[in-house]
């Protein structure tokens, strides 16, 4: 879709600045066309201006074979707001926000309510295990609009319900004794004492709110994915975003430049951001599954004992070729 639908922004008649230190910002009283696949959103400034956009792309669609789907096509006021991707644009009292849309943030209790219910039985472990990469992947999908309000809503719905497995786990037992050994401060960096965890493994469980908010930067539309020319483009903007990982990692990842100590490769590959909360966990989930915190010996011959033990970030398959290395424990045991 990107190769056939490329130059749908000069079809609409979007124009950019060129020069100056506003270059590749649209130019005052020019639409903006936002699109991912064949899904379309057209900011314009009139309803008459919306019409014009839109006869000129139905007559830049035809000859590709394409037409819009009138039952999904509409033309609505920007102060009632409409929902893309799973991001609601609206004005506030003239100010244009990007939100979580409410069908997005209902899917997301939805799926946290039955994950819990499915739950019952297990131990705290396992919760976390279950919980964790998705409130990580959704927020760091959600994570560049303007999400906090809703992030710190979606906290108090999940310790709600984690509480009410707490209470259905032990349902002999107090409130204090619940709270005692299923909440504390597990997170050192966090002054929060209502954390979830496992006391045995001292894993928690992670909060929305956690994630912070980084504004989007718009990419260029002349910026195709698919042209080889723009690889380091694409490259510079994947550089510039922190991915959604532990602290622990985080730091291992930048102390190393982002290289396994063992091979020299690359120990995240990428081509593009995840582009869906689901994607968002599997990648989380495969990132976790693909490296290891490994203890390497410094200063000592190899095959032989001796010089320090530090921790580097490694693949599992490189860890594996290494029979006599010392690995950090089970990586699910990590929050």
């Amino acid at each position: 879709m990107n190769v056939a639908l490329h130059g749908m922004e000069q079809a609409a008649g979007v124009r950019y600045i060129t020069t100056g230190s506003n270059a590749g910002t649209a130019r005052p009283g020019s639409p903006v066309v936002i699109r991912y696949a064949d899904d379309l959103l057209a900011l314009c400034h009139s309803r008459q201006q919306a019409e014009q956009v839109k006869a000129r792309l139905a007559e830049w669609l035809a000859p590709r074979g394409l037409a819009f789907n009138e039952g999904k096509t509409r033309v609505v006021h920007l102060d009632e707001g409409v929902d893309f991707l799973g991001f609601n644009v609206r004005r506030y009292r003239g100010k244009l926000l990007i939100k979580p849309s409410k069908a997005a943030v209902k899917r997301a209790r939805e799926r946290l309510g039955a994950e819990m219910r499915a739950l019952r039985g297990h131990n705290a472990q396992i919760v976390l295990v279950r919980l964790n990469p998705f409130i990580r992947g959704w927020s760091a999908y959600y994570r560049h609009c303007v999400s906090a309000r809703v992030f710190n809503e979606l906290d108090w719905h999940v310790w709600k319900l984690t509480y009410k497995w707490a209470k259905f786990t032990h349902p002999h037992k107090g409130k204090r004794w619940i709270t005692g050994k299923y909440f504390g401060q597990f997170n050192p960096a966090r002054g929060d004492r209502w954390v979830f965890g496992d006391r045995d493994s001292g894993a928690y469980l992670l909060k929305f709110a956690w994630t912070n908010i980084t504004r989007h930067t718009l990419v260029k539309g002349w910026a195709s994915p698919d042209d080889p020319a723009l690889a380091s483009y694409w490259a510079a903007r994947r550089r510039r975003g922190i991915p959604p990982l532990d602290p622990a990692r985080l730091r291992l990842l930048q102390r190393q430049r982002g290289r396994c100590p063992l091979c020299g490769e690359l120990l995240l590959h990428a081509s593009q951001e995840p582009r869906h909360p689901d994607e968002w966990e599997q990648w989380i989930k495969a990132v976790r599954v693909a490296t290891r915190h490994q203890a390497i010996s410094l200063g000592a011959a190899p095959g032989k004992p001796g010089g320090h033990a530090v921790y580097r970030l490694t693949h599992a398959y490189c860890s594996r070729r290494q029979p006599g290395a010392e690995a950090a424990g089970p990586a699910l045991q990590r929050p």
